[in-house]
């Protein structure tokens, strides 16, 4: 069985669906303004644009807008690699897809409701065909191990973090100097490696939780 660890990591939209958002947003603006809950007027001159704001950073979460900005995977127990096309998302999926074409058990940490899903849709998105039609039933560990819905058994410990889990294990974080929170900063300053570094890290660190949940060390 050839196993595939993977995550990855995201940017916000790029200029080009700034109409389309912009759109969206007062869209639901104008939703929330007809409920009564409603306490500010969201008119008052700087106000919208914060907001948007933090709209437009969510898309980092959304397959429809957003972008991945690279795939960090490791084969088995072959070192860890990364695909990062900054300039060409579609090329990176392409050859994210390429290497799937072997794997039988896809494993990392809530890809089920994140990095996987992501992927799918910025596939239909960019007209990118998958290699792998995966199923994505639920409460099962195969094709896809998600190590955070495996920690809790699909209980109601929901959410429990990369980190969170290695250190319970004993094993080193993977967050050193860099988290999600900040991928989009550092992208802006043109840290793509140290970005790179650290996606490769949490596949690293997923990999090594995998076998302690396996008791395969």
């Amino acid at each position: 069985m050839n196993k595939l660890f993977i995550d990855i990591e995201t940017l916000p939209a790029d200029e080009n669906s700034q109409s389309k958002l912009e759109y969206l947003f007062k869209r639901q603006l104008e939703k929330k303004s007809r409920k009564k809950d409603v306490v500010e007027e969201v008119e008052i001159e700087g106000k919208i644009a914060d907001k948007f704001e933090d709209y437009f950073l969510k898309t980092s979460f959304d397959g429809g807008f957003g972008r991945v900005l690279c795939v960090a995977y490791a084969i088995n127990d072959e070192n860890t690699q990364v695909i990062c096309n900054p300039e060409d998302e579609s090329k990176t999926l392409q050859e994210f897809w390429l290497i799937t074409e072997k794997s039988d058990l896809f494993i990392g940490h809530n890809i089920m409701n994140f990095d996987l899903t992501f992927l799918y849709q910025r596939s239909i998105v960019l007209n990118i065909k998958p290699s792998k039609d995966l199923s994505f039933a639920r409460y099962r560990s195969s094709p896809i191990f998600d190590t955070m819905c495996e920690w809790s058994k699909w209980g109601f410990q929901k959410n429990v973090g990369l980190e969170h889990i290695a250190l319970a294990l004993g094993l080193p974080t993977p967050k050193d100097g860099i988290d999600g929170s900040e991928v989009y900063d550092f992208f802006k300053r043109g840290k793509v490696k140290e970005i790179c570094d650290y996606c490769m890290r949490d596949v690293e660190t997923t990999r090594q939780i995998y076998k302690r949940m396996t008791f395969e060390t």
